[in-house]
C-alpha cells in the first residue's frame, strides 16, 4: 500500500487531505511540523510527501533540503503562490507545487 506523509500545520486542512486519502485506499501519516516531518522520515519509508512550506521549526523549504537526497517524491501543498516561491521550490527539488486557495461561499437560507 502506498504510504503518503502529510506535513501541514493546519489541523483542518490535515485531516481533511488525511480523510480523503484514505478515501482512496492510500495509508497516511500527519507531521505538524518540520521537526516532527523530519524524525517521521527518518524512522519509517513513505512514498510521497505532500508538503506545506509555512511550517513551524523546520519551513518546507529547509525540509525539502534535508530529505531530497533520500529520493522521495514531493509536493509543495502550500498558500505561497507567488511566482517566485513556485519557481524556488521547483528549482528546489519539488516534484510539483500545489497552491491552496481560499474561497469564500456565500449562502442563502432557502425559504
Amino acid at each position: 500500500m502506498i504510504n503518503i506523509l502529510i506535513v501541514e500545520d493546519d489541523l483542518p486542512i490535515s485531516n481533511l487531505i488525511r480523510l480523503n486519502l484514505n478515501m482512496a485506499n492510500y495509508k497516511s501519516k500527519a507531521a505538524y511540523n518540520g521537526e516532527e516531518a523530519l524524525n517521521l522520515i527518518e524512522k519509517e519509508t513513505f512514498d510521497l510527501i505532500l508538503l506545506d512550506i509555512m511550517l513551524p521549526k523546520i519551513d518546507g523549504f529547509k525540509l525539502l533540503e534535508m530529505i531530497k537526497p533520500k529520493g522521495i517524491p514531493i509536493i509543495f501543498l502550500t498558500a505561497k503562490s507567488s511566482t517566485t516561491d513556485k519557481v524556488y521550490g521547483l528549482r528546489a527539488g519539488a516534484d510539483d507545487y500545489i497552491t491552496k486557495r481560499a474561497t469564500r461561499c456565500n449562502i442563502k437560507s432557502i425559504a
